[in-house]
């Protein structure tokens, strides 16, 4: 059976109702049609950045995003707190969770980092 049937409102055809057998041969092609709309959604949307698999493995094992990249960065607390004009005390207080540091301590950190900031507070 390969006869499709429309179901119609005020004249109109609104529902098709398909056999199985080509609902079965549609389906997966459907499927790969929603799949590319994603993947041109998600493309369009992206603005360039992407996390490293290290730096996220790091965050997931518990180090502190800030640590995670800067290590990432290769850069010692010394060369941090001073691309970022922080103090080296200040900084290792944030990295190991005695202190949050203000928005702009971390914007600093950030830019120093060239990473934008709102992936360097924890939450």
């Amino acid at each position: 059976m390969t006869a499709i049937q429309f179901i119609e409102r005020d004249g109109r055809a609104e529902f098709a109702i398909v056999p199985i057998e080509i609902w079965n041969r549609v389906a997966p092609l459907i499927e790969d049609l929603d799949d590319e709309a994603l993947f041109d959604q998600a493309k369009a949307a992206d603005d360039g950045f992407h996390v490293p698999a290290v730096v996220l493995d790091a965050e997931l094992a518990g180090v502190h995003p800030i640590r995670a990249w800067r290590e990432y960065r290769n850069l010692t607390q010394d060369a941090l707190s001073e691309a970022s004009g922080i103090s080296k005390p200040y900084l290792s207080q944030i990295e190991s969770g005695k202190r949050n540091g203000t928005f702009k301590k971390l914007a600093a950190i950030a830019k120093a980092l060239s990473v934008p900031v709102d992936i360097l507070a924890q939450q």
